[in-house]
């Protein structure tokens, strides 16, 4: 089981990025997918997740109105589109097999996203 999150850089406020989480090892009908985030200093923290086999979405509120999560079950990715993005949204972003932290068995790699004037 492989995850591999991209996309990450650096942005403007108001800006825009999409992240990718590369899938491998397991079919994502099977499992529910999460992306989260890591700022500097501050506790791990869920953004988002999709339940693939109802394709159910849930956002934090702080996110909420601005990013979508979305998957492609062909290319086996998972994305995060993030829209309007705000300083307080850099951190380093990972996917990963669940909703929940401490449930999540398989992490990917993070990606840096900041969002700096």
């Amino acid at each position: 089981v492989q995850l591999q999150a991209s996309g990450g850089g650096k942005v403007r406020p108001g800006g825009s990025l999409r992240l990718s989480c590369a899938t491998s090892g397991f079919s994502l009908d099977y499992y529910a997918i999460g992306w989260f985030r890591q700022a500097p200093g501050k506790e791990r923290e869920r953004v988002s997740c999709i339940v693939s086999e109802h394709g159910i979405t849930h956002y934090e509120d702080s996110v909420k109105g601005r990013f979508i999560i979305s998957r492609d079950n062909a290319k086996k990715t998972v994305y995060l589109q993030m829209n309007s993005l705000k300083a307080e949204d850099t951190a380093v972003y990972y996917c990963a097999t669940d909703c929940d932290i401490p449930t999540a068995r398989y992490w990917g790699r993070g990606t840096l996203v900041t969002v700096s004037s």
